[in-house]
């Protein structure tokens, strides 16, 4: 079969399984790599948020507490403004509010809280163990797997670093009254300075993140095939007017000879290898003519 086929037809199968073996192999390593990136990016950008909450945390802690302490005596409902995990969690749901942050999700997963809102489930547990167990471990992230789809998250250790903090979670003795009131006294104490308590976690939709990589693979690939249909016209186009055109030129020159035309050259201007055949044919024709003059001069017997 790939004798019967023109010379552009095999150089356009061969550049087309090179471009398939080509888009393949590079497709599975692009791929990676630009999945690779999209994490990256997102990643940054939740440690972004996450340090914007930390400051969101010190401005209650060191401004908004202070004014409010001496109300947590006397009100009969706790002011949860009061709390540093409380303001971050509210300002990020207010951020969430914004086209950019929509699919953003934050929560200060908290082994043991005083605010079961912000309990660690099972998976966010276990950031929070590993945590515990590896002290230089600053940054976790991932994927992980709900009933509503998969999420890509990053957290970060959530450490007791402040004697205030341990006020509302050393012992319920020590907790203000309308904290009790509040919360009871079974949840939130224990606590001790300079222990990892939770995790802060910022998810968002692992579709998201799969998305941009794509987006980007296809655009990459999409260049890719532009540029080898363009190269398949450019190479074509030279395959026909440096090569198959003279080719055919000659064809047709050599038939005429073959019938006894001698008195043309066949010419072709350029020094490349088909200008070393045309001068190889026309030394051929030369040749013949020499020939048929011997012949002529002296005819067999």
């Amino acid at each position: 079969m790939l004798k019967n086929l023109k010379l552009g037809m095999k150089l356009n199968l061969i550049l087309l399984i090179t471009f398939l073996v080509i888009v393949t192999v590079n497709g599975f390593i692009l791929s990676t790599v630009l999945q690779s990136n999209a994490e990256q990016e997102v990643t940054r950008k939740a440690l972004v948020l996450i340090e914007t909450m930390d400051s969101v945390r010190d401005y209650t802690r060191l401004q908004v507490n202070p004014e409010l302490a001496d109300r947590l005596e006397q009100e009969d409902q706790f002011l949860p403004q009061t709390v540093p995990g409380y303001s971050a969690r509210e300002v990020f749901e207010y951020l969430r509010q914004r086209d950019a942050y929509t699919d953003f999700f934050y929560k200060e997963a908290t082994l043991n809280p005083t605010n079961l809102r912000d309990k660690a489930d099972k998976f966010e547990t276990a950031i929070v163990e590993d945590f515990r167990k590896n002290p230089d471990l600053k940054t976790k992230s991932g994927f992980r797997s709900l009933q509503s789809g998969n999420l890509y998250y990053v957290a970060r250790p959530i450490e007791i670093k402040k004697e205030s903090c341990l006020r509302c979670h050393s012992t319920p003795e020590a907790a203000p009254k309308s904290q009790l009131a509040t919360y009871g006294r079974e949840n939130g104490f224990g606590w001790q300075l300079n222990e990892i308590v939770g995790a802060q976690t910022i998810s968002v939709p692992a579709g998201r993140v799969l998305a941009d990589a794509r987006k980007l693979q296809v655009l990459v690939i999409g260049i890719l095939t532009i540029g080898f249909l363009i190269a398949v016209i450019a190479l074509n186009l030279f395959l026909k007017f440096a090569v198959v055109s003279p080719i055919k030129e000659m064809a047709v020159w050599s038939r005429e000879v073959s019938t006894g035309n001698l008195n043309t050259d066949y010419e072709h201007q350029a020094n490349d290898e088909i200008g070393v055949l045309a001068s190889s044919v026309n030394r051929l024709k030369v040749s013949m003519e020499m020939a048929m003059n011997m012949l002529k001069k002296n005819p067999p017997a």
